[in-house]
């Protein structure tokens, strides 16, 4: 019975969850990551939504991480981007929901930017 409670209480402090948000480019971006054991889940979004999620890792056999888009529109490159970015910045595996106009490339900087500058101050959230 305690190793049961031991297994749990380390399942649960493998979990951790942040928020953030920044008004960027005249609108307000909400920021949610979901840290795991050896990766993390990051929403980007404005609005309630799930309009796509993308995952990223790193291997062994190239120096970029390789991605996929699980949910939303294929023709969307900027989830699959950011993850691989951000995979290849942390070395994990990442998870993530872009929810914003992929059309303003300015926004999307300031979106990564933000981000990066979330990571160095709490790199234990990541």
């Amino acid at each position: 019975m305690a190793q049961v409670a031991a297994a749990a209480a380390a399942a649960v402090q493998t979990l951790s969850v942040h928020n953030f948000s920044e008004k960027l480019s005249e609108q307000t971006v909400h920021f949610h990551v979901l840290r795991m054991k050896d990766s993390f889940f990051l929403w980007v979004g404005s609005a309630p939504n799930l309009s796509n999620l993308a995952v990223a890792m790193c291997t062994k056999f190239d120096s970029m991480p390789v991605s996929t888009l699980i949910l939303g529109d294929a023709s969307d490159t900027t989830p699959n981007s950011v993850a691989q970015r951000l995979a290849k910045k942390t070395g994990k595996q990442v998870f993530i929901s872009y929810n914003l106009p992929s059309s303003n490339a300015s926004l999307s900087l300031q979106v990564e930017n933000r981000i990066k500058q979330e990571m160095v101050a709490h790199p234990d959230k990541f």
